[in-house]
């Protein structure tokens, strides 16, 4: 079910029959039977078998890489007679050489393609190269200069290994000897009058440009090392990790985790290390935006995987903090990517609804979902949120916006329950009504949400009572796998890994953004005429015209005069300036000084 490590195997197994256990880890306890252990000498030892059974036994409630499967190398057979370059993916293998991690096999193919024309080493398997070796004829790579032709002795064994290394030198980054080679060799040809040789030799040094552009250089120094980075929810990570060698980007990986332990991100962190490098050689130093716990642990876990020292760290500033940023913002595309795939899938969505309609027993899949959500700063500019999915599907078109108006100071289940008056009193008066006079109110539901627990779901149920209205209703409590609904005293936990959990959280998560965008966009009004009300030659319109044309108060404070003078006469806007910065009252001196 779980593998874990301790120090403390007595602490490590009392922690699980506490009477405070989060929601995954009390599912785990009930689904198990027993508690096995193994001894080892030392902390590390207990890192490698952790590992190893991870990878064994694929326990149900630790973090695994989503698809699991290893990601691809660039590989050349050093220990052949005539080494051969290949994609290659798995367990590695003595004597072969690799190069990477890629994101994607492609992007190998696409690089290695460019790269035969100068460093023509053989990609075909061993039982090709033994069938053209018996007839005596190569193949068609032969004939269109990708391959030396070893197979029909058409290149010596030293000039093949010494393309084979100018291809394993390129691959680590020392791309400016291969470069000063082909070019030196070139201007050679030329001046012998070797025109159609010194032409071939140019072709390959163009590719080997192309090559080179593929792999971007990030640093000054020709340094090695590896970049990890996250972009996370409450339920899935997406992990991205940048490899650099000699300076320049010769890698990327891009991949999405399932987070079934209740985990930090330092934790998280920590646990990436361990399943990325568990069966790859790591570089000499490893950054991460936030240490692990057992950083130090991991370190030397990983020095002896590479024989040698490794450094786990924080990058704090300079090239390296930024390429960083860089990783991140790999993790958060493919994050967004994913959820969009997702979204995209109309079996995962169907999926979804019949599953929540299982976790919450209703009567038929909720093809109409509302969800609402409060959004307020100590009682001020509270509003509220009402965000629609059809067919599991975002509906922009029907989200609506509410101002909170008669509730008084900081009240979330007052505030829930005028929301849900207002909306559903408008649905009554517009429900019989023919179609053609229908407003935006006058279609119900087959599922409200509202975010919050018991005491939003009483208000709601208060709502529905006093309207005589027969819909299902549920509230979300703040850990995503819990569900309060009416005449329950325990809340419903959705299991991991339902599709029901992801549809919850990304209306929630929605409805949350409609509420704080709508009120900081209040906020924001409401300081921008707390300022203008006491601005001469300031009315109503003009106020207005400001605010269509600025949009913020940040943006109207950046304006220049000349730019506000654009909006309102001349003298109104030095007084609209003067007020945004605290220039009324001043010197005109000093006035002109700052403006």
């Amino acid at each position: 079910m779980y593998a874990g490590k301790a120090k403390s195997l007595r602490k490590r197994v009392s922690s699980y029959f506490s009477k405070t256990l989060a929601v995954r880890t009390a599912a785990m306890v009930d689904a198990s039977e027993t508690v096995e252990w193994i001894v080892t000498e030392n902390e590390v030892e207990a890192l490698m078998l952790e590992y190893t059974l991870i990878q064994k036994h694929k326990p149900r409630f630790n973090i695994r890489l989503r698809d699991d499967k290893s990601y691809p190398f660039l590989a050349i057979t050093r220990q052949d007679e005539w080494p051969r370059a290949m994609v290659m993916r798995g367990k590695r293998k003595a004597g072969t050489q690799y190069f990477g991690p890629y994101g994607h096999a492609y992007a190998i193919r696409q690089t290695l393609d460019l790269l035969l024309r100068t460093f023509p080493v053989r990609t075909c398997t061993d039982s090709k190269y033994g069938r053209h070796e018996s007839s005596g004829r190569p193949c068609l790579l032969f004939h269109i200069e990708r391959c030396s032709g070893p197979c029909v002795g058409e290149v010596t064994p030293e000039a093949y290994q010494e393309h084979v290394d100018g291809l394993a030198s390129f691959l680590a980054g020392d791309h400016d000897d291969v470069v000063a080679r082909l070019t030196t060799e070139m201007m050679g040809a030329s001046e012998r009058q070797e025109y159609e040789h010194a032409a071939r030799l140019r072709d390959q040094m163009n590719a080997v440009h192309k090559a080179s552009a593929r792999q971007e250089m990030v640093t000054k120094r020709p340094e090695n090392f590896d970049l990890l980075a996250l972009a996370d929810d409450e339920l899935e990570a997406s992990v991205a990790l940048l490899t650099v060698r000699r300076g320049r980007v010769v890698g990327r990986v891009s991949t999405i985790v399932d987070k079934v332990e209740d985990v930090t991100t330092a934790e998280l962190i920590g646990t990436m290390i361990e399943l990325l490098y568990g069966s790859e050689v790591p570089p000499g130093l490893i950054l991460v935006p936030e240490l692990p716990d057992d950083h130090e642990l991991l370190a030397a876990w990983l020095a002896t995987r590479r024989e040698g020292r490794v450094e786990v760290r924080v990058p704090e500033r300079g090239a390296k903090r930024r390429l960083l940023e860089t990783a991140r913002a790999n993790a958060v595309d493919e994050f967004a990517r994913h959820r969009m795939r997702r979204n995209a899938d109309h079996n995962a969505r169907a999926k979804a609804l019949r599953s929540l309609q299982d976790a919450l027993d209703l009567p038929d899949p909720p093809l109409r979902i509302e969800c609402y959500d409060i959004s307020t700063v100590q009682g001020t500019n509270t509003v509220g949120s009402m965000v629609v999915l059809e067919d599991g599907l975002p509906r922009p078109s029907d989200y609506r916006h509410f101002r909170v108006r008669d509730v008084a100071g900081q009240d979330d289940f007052a505030s829930m329950e005028e929301v849900l008056r207002r909306r559903f009193t408008a649905y009554l008066k517009e429900r019989d009504l023919p179609p053609d006079k229908r407003g935006r109110f006058a279609y119900p539901p087959s599922l409200i949400l509202v975010d919050g627990g018991a005491g939003q779901l009483s208000r709601a149920v208060q709502v529905l009572d006093e309207l005589d209205l027969d819909i299902p209703v549920a509230g979300l409590a703040k850990r995503m796998e819990e569900v309060y609904l009416p005449g329950r005293a325990e809340t419903v936990r959705i299991p991991r890994g339902e599709e029901a959990l992801y549809l919850l959280q990304r209306v929630r998560d929605e409805a949350h953004r409609f509420a704080i965008t709508y009120h900081r966009k209040l906020r924001g009004k409401r300081m921008v005429d707390s300022i203008l009300d006491d601005v001469p030659g300031v009315g109503a319109t003009r106020k207005k015209a400001l605010l269509r044309e600025f949009g913020s108060l940040k943006r109207l404070r950046e304006a220049s005069i000349d730019q506000i003078g654009e909006v309102v006469p001349r003298n109104v806007a030095s007084s609209v300036y003067e007020a945004l910065h605290g220039l009324v009252g001043s010197s005109p001196r000093r006035r002109h000084d700052e403006n």
